[in-house]
């Protein structure tokens, strides 16, 4: 019944429509926390549609309230239980697993260690290692978590409120972008890799003699460039009064916390046993609340939202981006893939050239290098971006973040990682 309904004229022209709809909306989400500040009898409904995380879900309601209108309640419930809601489900546990204070914690403390090593401001350090080293660490631990853990660090040395806003895009820009090329030094960490890896028989030593060295070059450049902005900037001050007033955090804890994490990036494809381990992972910190901080339950279903609302919706552009993306040469393709990433999934993008019967190595290596260079461009261009968004949008004005400025912010790094992809 589902795949009836996706050949449906009707039901594919709603789909496109809404699609187009949720990214208008996305686009203009920061106005309408604007009208929140302008109408306060309005101000929780304002701020809910200017929320990014809830746009794609609500939108995906829309679609699914359609389908039952236009084809009946059966088919819109078999369209929705026909997607793969694997990836949200996986995005929402390991940034709660992530950000929790241990883990946190044992990260700022080896990477706060290897700064001390360096002969030049601590501070300047951490913001580097926290743009550059936490990117790459997400072909071990996943971009969802490095982008997580890389937030969290970053944001209170980057994205505060006295900061300007034109330097904040910046950085920002540079961190979806990194965080969108550096998980490709293995098979398994960044979405639109995944996508294709067992397809297309690409491991891990391909994916670093192919593709990781390229974006690890990329990275450090993307990085080293907008420290020279930041650097008037940043803070000596590394730590916040508060955090000295709390427990240290035995190694044990610590120790239990980085399994767990562990745990979850295994069991990544497997979401009945990751989410088995996330309810012990939720007991073992109420069991030891006193060496916790607050879990971002809310920031993890907000983004597991979105992401799912993305699938739902995502579902229903087979129909032109395939035949689109299958039409290019690989030049072209690169190019393409690279502009079709702002405005849709870079997964989603590569997947559906997974499907094309006898694509050839170069476009295969054009299309997924454009789709990850491209990863940075918008909220929604890389599964991570909505975590980034949700945990840092606080430091930005009227509580958003801004389609211009973030696309502004991340062209400068976006060019930076096409040049190395294309030239080297």
């Amino acid at each position: 019944m589902a795949t009836e309904l996706l050949q449906s004229d009707l039901v594919q022209t709603i789909g496109a429509v809404l699609f187009g709809l949720a990214l208008l909306h996305t686009f203009g989400a920061k106005y309408f926390e604007v009208l929140a500040h302008r109408h306060p009898h309005h101000a929780g409904l304002l701020h809910l549609l200017g929320e990014v995380e809830v746009v794609f879900g609500f939108w995906a309601f829309v679609l699914i309230a359609s389908l039952a209108v236009v084809a009946g309640s059966s088919a819109a419930i078999d369209y929705a239980e026909s997607r793969q809601y694997t990836e949200p489900l996986f995005v929402c546990v390991v940034m709660v697993v992530a950000a929790s204070r241990p883990v946190l914690a044992t990260v700022r403390n080896t990477l706060g260690t290897v700064a001390s090593w360096v002969p030049m401001r601590t501070a300047l350090v951490m913001v580097w290692l926290g743009l550059a080293a936490v990117p790459l660490l997400g072909s071990l631990i996943t971009e969802p978590a490095a982008m997580t853990l890389a937030a969290l660090m970053l944001a209170p040395q980057i994205f505060r409120r006295d900061m300007p806003e034109p330097v904040k895009y910046a950085a920002l820009g540079v961190l979806f972008v990194n965080i969108s090329i550096g998980g490709t030094l293995t098979s398994f960490a960044a979405p639109p890799v995944l996508m294709v890896a067992s397809v297309w028989h690409w491991d891990t030593a391909f994916m670093a003699s192919t593709f990781g060295w390229k974006a690890a070059l990329a990275v450090l450049v993307n990085a080293t460039v907008v420290l020279f902005f930041l650097r008037p900037h940043i803070r000596d001050a590394s730590d916040d009064a508060a955090v000295g007033t709390e427990p240290a955090v035995p190694w044990v804890v610590s120790a239990v916390h980085l399994a767990f994490l562990a745990g979850v990036v295994m069991l990544a494809h497997h979401p009945v046993l990751f989410l088995g381990l996330f309810l012990f992972f939720l007991g073992y910190t109420q069991a030891y609340a006193r060496f916790q901080s607050p879990l971002i339950l809310k920031e993890g279903l907000l983004v597991g939202f979105f992401l799912a609302g993305l699938v739902v919706l995502g579902g229903m552009q087979q129909w032109w981006l395939q035949p689109l993306v299958s039409s290019l040469a690989p030049t072209a393709l690169f190019f393409g893939a690279l502009g079709l990433t702002a405005v849709t999934d870079n997964a989603a993008l590569t997947y559906l050239g997974s499907l094309i019967v006898g694509i050839s190595e170069p476009a295969k290596y054009m299309l997924v290098a454009g789709a990850v260079a491209g990863g940075g461009l918008t909220v929604i261009a890389n599964a991570p971006n909505p975590a980034g968004a949700a945990l840092l949008r606080n430091g930005f004005a009227d509580d958003s973040i801004g389609a211009l400025g973030l696309l502004l912010g991340a062209a400068g790094p976006t060019a930076v990682a096409a040049a190395f992809f294309l030239l080297l």
